[in-house]
């Protein structure tokens, strides 16, 4: 068995990789050990609100074969001074230094009536601009949550992003929005770093 030191959720966590026949004895030690520190069970959904908060991308909808790492914010994570050949070195070179027409960004909603489900259109400045490639509610910031990019064929780059006005189309209905391009929950990573 090997536990690994990783989160989904935005605090301290690990994972269990263990063969199958070993998961139900397992999961039966842990349970019964981990009741008197207030062990329990969550479901999928609390840990898709957690993710959304702490800003972790979902493959298949944040991100996808059709966004590169620094269209998701995610060139820190591509080991460009190693100097090591890699499919797609180049193309993301090149976006590092020309910049992207694509970043995704994080939006959240004040009005707590609204609730973000995904695929909502974005406006910038009362332009559609993109729409959100997914959503939902996060508990411990109190708002509604969605992700998705924004978009602009003459470029995009932070102060592109933070500085327009954005709204949601939810619902049909048109509702102002908050834009985001650090996590909403624990921007330090001060939380997994315990």
């Amino acid at each position: 068995m090997r536990s690994l030191r990783i989160t989904y959720v935005g605090e301290l966590g690990f994972e269990l990789h263990l063969p199958v026949e070993y998961a139900t004895a397992v999961y039966d030690l842990l349970m019964d050990r981990g009741k008197a520190h207030g062990l329990v069970n969550a479901g999928y959904r609390a840990i898709e609100s957690l993710r959304l908060e702490k800003g972790y991308r979902a493959w298949a909808s944040d991100i996808g074969p059709d966004h590169t790492p620094v269209e998701a914010g995610l060139g820190w994570a591509v080991k460009m001074k190693s100097g090591i050949a890699f499919r797609g070195r180049e193309a993301i070179a090149s976006q590092q230094k020309n910049g992207v027409k694509k970043c995704l960004a994080a939006f959240t909603v004040d009005d707590p009536s609204v609730v973000l489900l995904g695929r909502e259109t974005i406006y910038r400045d009362g332009k559609r601009v993109g729409w959100l490639t997914s959503g939902g509610y996060g508990y411990t910031i109190g708002k509604s949550i969605g992700y998705g990019y924004v978009r602009n064929p003459d470029g995009v780059d932070a102060d592109y992003v933070l500085s327009g006005s954005y709204e949601l189309e939810v619902a049909t209905e048109r509702v102002k929005a908050n834009v985001a391009l650090e996590p909403l929950y624990d921007p330090t990573n001060s939380r997994i770093k315990a």
